[in-house]
């Protein structure tokens, strides 16, 4: 591969040799769109800081800037990291090298670029160092997930759209039912499939509500012109409607590639309207 930036799909050949083809069209499409779901999994916590908005001081102004800088700061580690992968690693190598400089980024062991890459700088002692950082990446990741995940359904109860007891705090003043509901379905997911299957299923679902949320400052601005707007979408209207478009074509790529993961994420998304309306009609009963 003597151009970096071509679009290429590699294939290794039963006789142990490699092909490549120069992606176009459809085909770079939907590559791109099933490339981008690691990507989009790892900065998906960006918004996680509006669950418990109505617990934050001057919301106002800490918000946004929640929002901007976390995820600003997100995403140059993201790049810097990337940038050492290839500064440390070969972009192309063979699938049967002996060492991680000869299988290169293409062929990195399970996928694992960054164990690959930590092997060059420690050596044989990489995997443990790596195993022991994705510990601490997973172990903080969860305590923002588990603490500001049950305080969203903590909200949803308060507004009548989900169970009543989820909107009660326990002895210590911690939305305890919530954290209960939410660790059942949290293992439900783990044992419905593999943890690629349970990506394409939440990055999909979660773009869905992304997508509406930001369609959501269009009719709002439509509907309630009156209502205070303590801080304005940036770029109003045109980024939040580029995010809407490529969004949209992220979940439709995802929907024709990977249909059996991100048909159920459809269902279950759309399922929710007509539960909606049940649990609004019995709500008012």
């Amino acid at each position: 591969m003597d151009n970096f930036w071509a679009p290429y799909q590699t294939k290794v050949n039963e006789d142990g040799t490699i092909s490549t083809e120069l992606l176009g069209g459809v085909l770079l499409f939907g590559a791109m769109g099933a490339a981008m779901v690691g990507s989009l999994f790892s900065s998906d916590t960006w918004n996680n800081i509006t669950y418990i908005a109505g617990e934050v001081k001057n919301p106002e102004k800490n918000i946004p800037l929640s929002l901007l800088f976390g995820t600003l700061i997100v995403t140059i580690l993201y790049i810097l990291a990337n940038v050492a992968y290839l500064m440390l690693l070969p972009v192309s190598g063979l699938p049967d090298g002996a060492t991680v400089l000869e299988r290169g980024i293409m062929f990195a062991s399970q996928d694992r670029v960054g164990t690959a890459a930590a092997s060059v700088i420690f050596g044989s002692a990489a995997a443990a160092i790596m195993a022991l950082l994705i510990m601490v990446s997973t172990f903080g990741c969860n305590n923002g997930l588990i603490l500001s995940g049950a305080r969203l359904y903590y909200a949803m109860a308060q507004d009548g759209v989900f169970f009543k007891k989820a909107a009660t705090l326990n002895k210590k003043d911690v939305p305890g039912f919530a954290l209960i509901l939410q660790a059942f379905w949290a293992a439900l997911l783990c044992l419905s499939g593999t943890y690629g299957q349970l990506l394409d299923y939440s990055v999909f679902s979660a773009l869905l509500f992304y997508i509406i949320t930001i369609a959501g400052i269009f009719v709002l601005r439509i509907k309630r012109p009156d209502w205070k707007r303590p801080y304005k979408a940036f770029g109003y209207p045109f980024l939040p409607a580029l995010y809407i478009l490529l969004a949209s074509a992220i979940c439709i790529d995802l929907l024709i590639y990977k249909p059996d993961t991100c048909g159920w994420g459809l269902a279950i998304v759309v399922l929710g309207i007509p539960v909606y309306y049940v649990w609004k009609y019995f709500d008012k009963k």
